[in-house]
């Protein structure tokens, strides 16, 4: 998978942007404020319709215009052109020419892995981070899981709704209970079956960029032990404290665990930061073995901020994406380019919002 063209009308600071990708590693070269990663935060915003940076649409307008647009010709198994455009009073999703009527049939047409600082916070952040990455995944490689995710959280939203009430009418919240757990349950299912698979691909990737250091271990943390609707009608009283629904996929946990120990509580620095990559290249992985042909991979930086043990073992995945005619974006400055990428690279100059061949 490649994309092949990319189109930026309005998006950060570019006003205008044509460009053709060949297959194959881009470095994205330049000092820091000029757009390289709002090349990448584009495409990504093409895959997931959502930012890396975790940041709403009114903040990748061009300052001064009143809405942008993100558009790429990709190829993969077949082609398919992608155009977007987003205004505080207008969003369009075309796909070939046709307006996205349901995400499912949108997601997965461009698969990409994104490597940034912002990785950190799926070892160092909230419950909801690491959440967020599971259903990611799962939307990206189960049709039917986004519709599921939707279902859940408008049914968890109108549930707290009734449960902020005064006088609470218990029929309306007996019907959203039981919405609740019927796709709450197989939410939690699906969960639970992605973790056996990602699992040895985390552990694998993480001795490769730590020597074999310690061992990781991945545990999903339901916050429902047993019955999902005897444990709500148990915390009844509890929620109608909180005036909010308690337990349920919207509180579970991903867990990390370096020798049997939590990696979020008492990991160093150093390893969390490499079980955030390691983490991401599991990602990788995954989507390549499961469509057979490497994800677009996104890497936002972050050769600088690794040791030369952690890039070393960055390496053979950007090498089979190579001999597999797949396609890394990869911005940096002139300070932090990592030499020992050697040789097969497409040099970009980024400048005040300008991208222009660089010399090989």
């Amino acid at each position: 998978m490649h994309l092949a063209h990319l189109r930026l009308r309005d998006f950060r600071n570019y006003g205008r942007l044509d460009v053709d990708f060949a297959p194959g590693f881009h470095v994205l070269l330049g000092d820091n404020a000029q757009g390289k990663t709002n090349i990448l935060e584009a495409i990504y915003l093409m895959a997931t319709l959502r930012s890396f940076r975790g940041v709403g649409g009114a903040q990748m307008i061009r300052h001064g215009q009143t809405g942008y647009f993100v558009g790429g010709h990709v190829v993969g198994q077949g082609e398919h052109e992608v155009k977007m455009y987003w205004s505080p009073r207008e969003r369009k999703l075309s796909l070939d020419g046709q307006p996205v009527r349901r995400l499912m049939d949108y997601l997965g047409i461009v698969r990409v892995v994104v490597f940034c600082t912002e990785d950190l916070q799926l070892i160092k952040g909230t419950g909801r981070s690491r959440r967020r990455f599971l259903d990611l995944l799962l939307s990206q490689t189960s049709p039917a899981y986004l519709p599921l995710l939707q279902r859940y959280a408008e049914a968890l939203k109108s549930r707290n709704a009734i449960l902020k009430r005064p006088v609470i009418d218990e029929a309306a919240l007996e019907s959203f209970t039981q919405e609740l757990v019927k796709v709450g349950g197989e939410l939690t299912r699906q969960r639970h079956e992605l973790l056996p698979k990602l699992s040895p691909l985390v552990r694998q990737a993480y001795r490769r960029i730590s020597n074999d250091a310690e061992e990781v271990k991945l545990e999903y943390e339901p916050s429902i032990r047993n019955d999902f609707a005897v444990e709500l009608a148990q915390a009844r009283a509890r929620e109608r404290a909180y005036r909010s629904t308690i337990i349920g996929p919207h509180r579970d946990e991903l867990g990390f665990f370096l020798n049997e120990r939590s990696a979020t509580q008492f990991g160093s620095e150093g390893q969390k930061r490499s079980l955030a990559v390691a983490l991401k290249m599991a990602q990788a992985e995954y989507l390549t073995g499961l469509h057979g042909a490497p994800p677009i991979l996104l890497i936002d930086d972050v050769m600088g901020e690794l040791d030369v043990k952690r890039r070393t073992g960055l390496l053979p995945l950007l090498e089979r994406s190579h001999q597999a005619r797949g396609q890394v974006f990869m911005t940096c400055t002139e300070e932090n380019w990592p030499r020992e990428l050697g040789r097969d690279l497409l040099h970009w100059n980024v400048s005040n919002g300008e991208l222009k061949h660089g010399p090989s």
